[in-house]
């Protein structure tokens, strides 16, 4: 399925009260809304990923996964920011004629989801059967699920919080002191900051996997070398493959989103904000994840009225959302399919 553009006609107002003109949304769709309209599965997803969920979520969606074109009417849409498709720095700002960069407007993951509900309502979508996402998707899931509780259904968390923590803007801000530190970021050209990309992907993977992931996978079978370690080109390969398909100022701008999740604000603090949640919820925590711990998870848990919880350990920490579909699926098909509100799934009894 190639990917899909929807134009807001109005004019766009974030959260900060900054307005966005002529606001553009690349989006995904699969499969096909049924007559009872109560099949819609909308993916949200993170921080560097796009709409393309088929390709990078393959075991958990797509054919022949447990949510599938077949059954399911899938939807996602790359983010407000996005290097992807949606109104981006590199977009045109309408007042100057020329690609915002540094000057497009901060906004946060409550913008994200206001975005996304626009594309519902271009959609005809009314209610949404699933709402899913990790980390950066999950804390938009959070979001459009307090601004619109009898909207979402089913809401799945994985990875994710309510509130993004000190320790993840540390990560956060490290890296945008790579970025800043390379003096093509203030150029104002499309491919300005690639240096200092290329180092904040580096510094991001760490938090991303983990000591164990990095001891068996980039572990040396020779104890002679004194330099050209195997974790070293594994950092700098990576962070080439980011440089390649992203960009310094939409980076920039998504971590800045991350470090403003903050589920309560203006709503009263977090346990009132979470309190008004009516989605049957699903938390999904990984028990090596060391950028969302599972503390955080288990306080959505504490504090949304109708959730469930479950965890895992992974080899590969915070990016087993990503790779351990298995798992997840065995998890998540126990919630659709059984009532298990309040209750934390063990994984034993479902596999």
């Amino acid at each position: 399925m190639s990917i899909q553009t929807y134009r807001y006609n109005g004019t766009f107002e974030l959260e900060s009260g900054a307005k966005l003109e002529n606001l553009e949304i690349g989006y995904h769709t699969y499969g096909r809304l049924n007559e009872a309209k109560d099949n819609v599965v909308w993916v949200c997803h993170a921080l560097t990923a796009n709409s393309d969920v088929f390709d990078w979520w393959k075991g958990l969606v797509g054919e022949g996964y447990f949510f599938n074109p077949d059954e399911h009417f899938i939807i996602c849409a790359n983010v407000l920011g996005s290097a992807y498709g949606t109104t981006s720095p590199l977009s045109i700002n309408p007042a100057t004629g020329q690609p915002y960069y540094l000057s497009f407007p901060q906004y946060t993951t409550r913008d994200m989801a206001n975005v996304h509900r626009l594309l519902a309502a271009h959609l005809g979508i009314k209610d949404i059967w699933v709402l899913i996402g990790g980390s950066l998707g999950g804390q938009q899931a959070l979001e459009w699920s307090i601004i619109e509780p009898e909207r979402i259904k089913q809401l799945i968390l994985i990875a994710t919080n309510a509130k993004h923590s000190p320790w993840g803007i540390a990560f956060n801000e490290s890296q945008r002191l790579a970025l800043n530190a390379d003096a093509t970021f203030n150029n104002g050209t499309p491919d300005g900051g690639s240096a200092g990309l290329k180092a904040a992907r580096s510094m991001a993977l760490l938090s991303y996997r983990g000591y164990k992931a990095y001891n068996i996978k980039q572990h040396e079978e020779d104890d002679n070398i004194t330099d050209n370690y195997r974790a070293s080109s594994y950092q700098s390969y990576q962070g080439d493959k980011l440089v390649n398909r992203f960009n310094a100022y939409s980076y920039w701008y998504l971590t800045k989103v991350m470090d403003s999740h903050h589920a309560g604000r203006n709503r009263g603090g977090l346990e009132k904000a979470l309190g008004t949640i009516k989605a049957q919820t699903l938390v999904i925590g990984i028990k090596s994840d060391i950028l969302f711990p599972v503390e955080e998870q288990q306080y959505l848990f504490q504090h949304i009225p109708k959730a469930a919880y479950a965890e895992f350990d992974s080899f590969y920490a915070h990016d087993g959302f990503l790779i351990e579909t298995e798992t997840l699926t065995k998890i998540i098909s126990s919630f659709i399919k059984t009532d298990v509100r309040g209750k934390i799934i063990e994984l034993q009894k479902i596999a």
